[in-house]
């Protein structure tokens, strides 16, 4: 099995979880129109909207993460990175993933597995209402979508080593 299509793999675990999370979107819109309509024509709003709302929103969020650096949609300074040469552009990319890429999305996979293993272990419920909806599946998302961008994180790494090589 060569690099390339180690790499290929990748960009398609990124790319399929992206698309199929992004279905979330009409549901998420969905919700919120339900909720305008119930709100404002018939004077009766729901409490609960609020908490789904945000675990959609929160959910379409993150797990979308790695797809949009696999799609190189990430936020850069564009307007001095696109007038660098191929190498340079791959040892900048190199030195930020090691620098602040890796060690943050590993703060995130711990730190979100310790927060969503106490949600689990409580059995945890949304606080924002009085009998707010479970929130700890919500929160078991977060190590998960920290695992999928680490995951094309070492993609990428892997990609500017290849360039710093070949050029």
């Amino acid at each position: 099995m060569s690099v390339q299509s180690v790499l290929y793999a990748i960009d398609g675990i990124s790319t399929w979880v992206g698309k199929a999370v992004s279905w979330l979107m009409i549901i998420l819109t969905a919700v919120v129109c339900l909720e305008v309509f119930k709100r404002y024509i018939l004077n009766m709003p729901t409490a609960w909207i609020f908490d789904l709302e945000n675990m959609l929103y929160g959910t379409l969020f993150m797990l979308c993460g790695a797809y949009a650096l696999a799609q190189n949609a990430h936020v850069r300074g564009d307007f001095l990175y696109s007038s660098m040469r191929p190498r340079m552009q791959a040892t900048l990319d190199i030195t930020l993933y090691v620098v602040f890429f890796i060690p943050g999305i590993l703060a995130l996979i711990y730190s979100g597995y310790t927060f969503a293993a106490e949600s689990w272990v409580i059995r945890e419920h949304s606080t924002v209402t009085a009998d707010g909806p479970p929130v700890y599946q919500f929160k078991a998302i977060i190590p998960v979508a920290g695992a999928l961008v680490m995951l094309q994180g070492i993609a990428e790494i892997i990609r500017c080593a290849i360039c710093l090589k070949t050029g």
